[in-house]
This record gives structure tokens, sequence and C-alpha cells, in this order.
């Protein structure tokens, strides 16, 4: 069937435990890899999710790109270190991408899109999506001096999509923005809370996440999909009650990638993974990562390796 590269971050766990990692599923044998186990010491302990865990994926070539919060990590596919990058402007990221030899890449707290140049290996453009309440504006900055943004947060950008035609932005206070080089406009409405917007097909996919379901919504109504976020019975979850922000819960959609022409993959915590075909519409399969309420998949794409 295919084979998938996860990413999980660990909400609410507590300092010397494992804060998620990296995960190589492979749906046809059934077996589960991680490679990456994110423990570390040096975390920001403050606020939601935040550090606790590895986020956006991204691959060309050879190069394996995973962001974490404040920093971007460049593995070789046998998961060696390669390098890593920092920037002034990188914070809180989420979501990655590859477009036309630059890595777009998420920083939530700056409601920003940071590119990063794949050739010189250097952060050398940004754009902060700036509002007044009525409408929305990208501002191109220079992420190498200190003429950008304060990290205010008010958009919670968590995802960025790239077309020939322009980029797609979207977060958890956001409808699906569209920014072609010259004018920002709206593209699509989204509900609240969502997570991994995308243009598809001449619809929008997305996590619902507030529903606890995916969606594709299509021009034609008759091919719009729902499929509900798999969920456990309580006494099957652990980590219940370890959560000091109680911010932790089953259901929580994020994570998307597409596999093929009618399937797509969507991660939810407890870490699982489920694949949905919007042609058949049904669930076809899904993997359970993790059954701990805290542990929840973030990044999601096909494993080409």
């Amino acid at each position: 069937m295919v084979k998938l590269i996860a990413t999980s971050v660990v909400r609410g766990s507590q300092q010397g435990e494992s804060h998620g990692g990296v995960y190589i599923v492979d749906f046809d044998a059934r077996h589960v890899e991680q490679p990456i186990d994110w423990n570390t010491m040096d975390i920001d302990w403050r606020g939601r999710g935040w550090d606790r865990g590895l986020r956006g994926v991204a691959i060309i070539g050879e190069r394996v790109f995973i962001a974490a919060s404040d920093e971007l990590f460049e593995y070789d596919p046998q998961f060696n270190l390669v390098a890593s990058y920092r920037n002034q402007y990188l914070k809180h990221a989420h979501e990655i991408t590859v477009h036309e030899g630059h890595l777009f890449v998420t920083s939530t707290a700056f409601d920003t899109i940071l590119l990063f140049d794949l050739s010189k290996n250097t952060f050398d453009r940004a754009m902060y999506l700036r509002t007044d309440g009525v409408n929305l504006n990208f501002s191109p900055f220079n992420p190498n001096t200190d003429d950008g943004p304060i990290p205010l947060n008010k958009m919670h950008i968590n995802n960025v999509h790239c077309t020939a035609g322009g980029l797609y932005v979207s977060g958890l206070n956001t409808d699906l923005v569209f920014f072609n080089g010259r004018r920002t406009g709206v593209a699509a409405s989204l509900p609240k809370g969502t997570h991994n917007a995308r243009p598809y097909k001449g619809g929008v996919l997305l996590n619902d996440t507030q529903s606890n379901c995916v969606r594709y919504a299509a021009r034609d109504e008759e091919q719009s999909r729902v499929f509900g976020v798999p969920v456990y019975q309580e006494d099957e979850l652990t980590g219940l009650g370890l959560d000091e922000a109680r911010i932790a819960r089953q259901g929580f959609g994020r994570g998307l990638c597409i596999i093929n022409e009618t399937q797509i993959a969507a991660g939810s915590s407890p870490s699982t993974i489920a694949i949905h075909d919007l042609a058949e519409n049904k669930t076809i399969t899904s993997v359970t990562l993790s059954k701990d309420i805290r542990n929840a998949v973030h990044g999601l794409e096909v494993w080409p390796f």
C-alpha cells in the first residue's frame, strides 16, 4: 500500500520523559519503526505543545527536513543528522513544504512564512501575514535583519502549501489565505481551529480539528467527503491525568498528506494514522503508534525510500 513518515509531539509531558519523535510506518507489512526519539532536556516548558516534539516534514531528493519549534533539522534517509539551521524569526514552527528550490516554513509565533534556500542552506526571505482586523496582507522582510515583526501569534499560522499560481496559508484563526506575489486574498472559508488546509481538485482538503473529522469540501457537493477521526474507549488510553495544562485530548486531528489520486492519510491523537479513500468514501485502514492521550501526530508525508 504505502510507507509514511510521521512526526509526533507529546502535549503536556513532563521533563525527562519522551517528547515524541519520528516514525516510519509500513502499511503493507504492518510495521512501525521509530528512528528518532525526541527526548531532550533543552526544551521550553511553557505553553501549548510548543517545543515538545517534532513538527513538519519535507523531503527533496535524499534530503529529509524536519522542523522542531525553533530549529530546522536536515537528515539523510538513514536519519543521520546532516545539519541544523536556526533563525531569529523561527519560533513555534508547524508545517513545512518544498517549492522551486526553497523550503517554506511556518513560524507560528511570528505569523510568518520563512523561506530557506536549498542551494545556499540559508534563510533568505520571509513574509509576515498582518491584519488590521478586516484586511489581510503579506509584508516581505529580510529575516537576517532586526526589521521583522514581533512574536504576536495573532493568526496562529500552522500550514503552508505552494503551487505555480501562488502560496496558500492557513491557521487556527484564519481562512485559507492566498498570495500570488502581488495581492493577498481569501481562497476559501475555513472552520475555526483548522489544521493542514490546502486546495485539492478544485475544492479544499483539511483537518476540521474542532469537529474531530477530516473534510474534503468539493465544488460538487456530491463529491464532498467527511471522515471521522478514530477514537478509543477510555480504558484503552494511557497518560490520562498527567497533562498539567489539560490540553491533551483524543480525536485531535492534525497531519495530512496525499497518497495517490484517491487516497489520503490523516493523523490524530492518541497518535494514530488513518488512510481514507475519497473515491470509495470509506476509511481503509489505520495504525496506532501510541495510546498515550498526550501523544499526537503532527507531520505526515509519503516515505519514498
